[in-house]
């Protein structure tokens, strides 16, 4: 059988499709970075491989040295990247270079908006990875051979990047992989010594692999020696003084294929009891799986400088998942496994250690730069609000980072620190008061707020799914217990007089019957009645029991099939409130019922829940209105 008929034409994913159709035609003004992606994927290469010769050192083949080769013809126009790490099988070519193996794969592709600069953005968001090859070249080749196969299972993948790839069997003497980019006609410039230099020094010089290149041509027209171009150290393994700004981002956009800068980072060597270095970012975009607590994530670990594994999540707790970096220790055994690091007693000290460093470098950024870490909050504030629950120790540093919307400002942007609403509170207060609500607006509007409006004491608006179970763990901060004002007895501390509470009570004992009669009406649907403290303008509300659950903690345990506990809700009544007065002067049972369930579904509504018969209701609206009229 020839070697013909083993060819194989296949198609892409359509997300591929899709991706490289994007990359040909929004990445045009940022194309340089298609080496700085093939050099990333293949230091990689050459990681994997030295960390799997460690148990068979036969992967070598002769070939100890590791390094990646640059190549250029400028006749032919073509860029050349061969490297001599793990390689890759038939199968390993089709998975890598057909599909994209990616969680979050197609929510990335919806937001693809068809403008160019915007695409391009989210492509930074996604990793760009091989596929960057087609931003200069009109076709690609790629040959490679797994280490340890035989010359004759190489395999050759060669495409166009327009829905379809060949793939044949051939021999490759050599392990490891080349890549041959026929450029287009118009990136003619790639194919130059120079520039490809330039490039390196640029984007690369960090990789801890030497990427050679043949030296200029002597005078005799002769290739010049090879020489090496980068400087192929590892970058965390320099002290910090050696290590400039720029060099810092360019190691971030290898190690995370970031397009975008980071919006800090954090770089400690620690030498004791325990000794290893950390070189940790904060990235300035979310990731498109940030919220799919299954996706891969978690730093690059080196044990002794050689790369173990890609994603070590048992370095940082799930709450700091948008953390990216690398941990590099000498204490770990070479031959570390998953497994092993989730029992290991040094991983968790590294792990206390690591987790202070990215909440005093986030602590450190708002304090410094408030507009890089609203920044930061815009895209990972809901993550960072499930640490409260996750990691008891650290709640008081977690709760410092914390932001918030604030009836001070009377924004949805959440900007509002716990320190800033301390440094506004009113004297006498002594809690911080906030509420929840399934949106912004619907919270502002809340009839709760009316008393602290009148009484002029700020209120923190929670409207996310995550923030009632995030502040059922965070009940004091700075000594100040925290308040839900749909809650049990409201109690305002010393802003409330004496003359308030007197008037409270008196008008309780004044309307005892009217209490009763209303307790009488709608006795299955409340627990109990009362006259309010909140309400200045609205008639009623309605108020969650202390130890009852809220609504949007309901809501959350009902979408995950949770049996959510029955409770009944306590019915405030405002009786210096006209439609009250009118209630308490109707003699006719049936109607006073009617007009008391018409207030319980008003208060039912304005706390954002749903009717549980919005039909009876609309009907004896209607009926009053009837009335009314004639």
């Amino acid at each position: 059988m020839t070697v013909e008929s083993h060819k194989e034409t296949l198609g892409f994913q359509t997300e591929v499709k899709q991706l490289l159709h994007l990359m040909i035609n929004s990445l045009y003004s940022n194309k340089e970075i298609f080496l700085r992606e093939l050099i990333s994927n293949a230091s990689d290469a050459e990681d994997k491989l030295r960390f799997a010769a460690l148990k068979d050192d036969g992967l070598f083949e002769d070939d100890p040295d590791l390094k990646i080769r640059l190549e250029f013809d400028e006749q032919a126009n073509t860029v050349t990247l061969i490297d001599n790490g793990i390689g890759m099988t038939r199968d390993d070519v089709i998975q890598n270079l057909g599909t994209i193996a990616r969680s979050g794969t197609a929510e990335f592709l919806d937001q693809l908006t068809g403008d160019q600069k915007k695409d391009s953005k989210l492509i930074g968001q996604f990793g760009v990875g091989f596929y960057s090859a087609f931003i200069v070249a009109d076709k690609v080749e790629v040959f490679t051979r797994c280490a340890g196969t035989p010359a004759e299972e190489g395999v050759h993948w060669e495409s166009a990047g327009e829905g379809e790839f060949s793939i044949e069997p051939v021999t490759y003497e050599a392990r490891g992989t080349k890549i041959v980019l026929h450029l287009k006609s118009t990136e003619k410039e790639f194919a130059n010594g120079f520039r490809l230099r330039n490039l390196v020094k640029k984007y690369s010089d960090h990789i801890s692999f030497p990427v050679v290149m043949a030296g200029e041509p002597g005078e005799d027209g002769k290739p010049g020696e090879d020489e090496t171009v980068n400087d192929a150290t590892a970058l965390w393994t320099l002290p910090r003084t050696e290590i400039k700004d720029e060099e810092y981002k360019e190691f971030y956009k290898h190690i995370a294929h970031d397009f975008e800068d980071p919006l800090t980072w954090s770089h400690n060597k620690v030498e004791g009891k325990l000794d290893y270095t950390s070189l940790l970012y904060v990235p300035g975009r979310a990731p498109f799986d940030l919220y799919n607590r299954e996706a891969p994530r978690g730093l690059k670990l080196y044990v002794q400088r050689v790369f173990i594994m890609d994603d070590a999540e048992q370095f940082l707790p799930l709450f700091l998942r948008f953390t990216k970096g690398v941990i590099d220790s000498n204490d770990l055994s070479l031959n570390v496994s998953r497994e092993i690091l989730q029992n290991d007693s040094t991983v968790e000290t590294i792990k206390s250690a690591l987790t202070k460093r990215v909440l005093d470098m986030l602590a450190k950024l708002g304090n410094k730069d408030p507009e890089a870490y609203q920044k930061f909050w815009n895209e990972f504030g809901s993550v960072l609000k499930e640490g409260p629950a996750e990691d008891f120790g650290n709640r008081e540093k977690i709760a410092k980072l914390l932001r918030f919307a604030s009836t001070h400002t009377g924004e949805s942007t959440e900007n509002v620190s716990l320190d800033d609403y301390i440094g506004r509170m009113k004297e006498g207060q002594n809690k911080i008061y906030y509420i929840t609500a399934d949106n912004f607006m619907a919270a502002k509007s809340s009839p709760h707020l009316e008393i602290f409006r009148k009484k002029g004491i700020e209120v923190l608006i929670l409207s996310e799914r995550i923030d009632e179970w995030m502040v059922g763990y965070l009940t004091e901060y700075d000594g100040k217990s925290l308040q839900d004002v749909a809650r049990g007895e409201l109690d305002l501390g010393d802003v409330e007089t004496e003359e308030d509470k007197k008037h409270q009570e008196e008008a309780t004992e004044a309307h005892k019957g009217l209490l009763e009669r209303i307790k009488t009406a709608l006795d299955s649907r409340i627990q109990e009645v009362r006259v309010t403290n909140r309400l200045t303008d609205s008639p009623a509300c309605l108020v969650v029991g202390d130890h009852d659950m809220g609504a949007q903690m309901k809501k959350i345990m009902e979408a995950a099939g949770q049996k959510v506990p029955d409770s009944k809700p306590i019915f405030e009544i405002n009786v210096e409130h006209p439609l009250v007065q009118r209630l308490e002067n109707e003699k006719q049972d049936e109607r006073f019922q009617e007009l008391s369930a018409v207030l319980f579904e008003q208060a039912t509504l304005a706390s954002g829940e749903q009717l549980d018969d919005p039909g009876a209701y609309v009907s004896r609206l209607n009926r009053l209105l009837l009335d009314l009229s004639n």
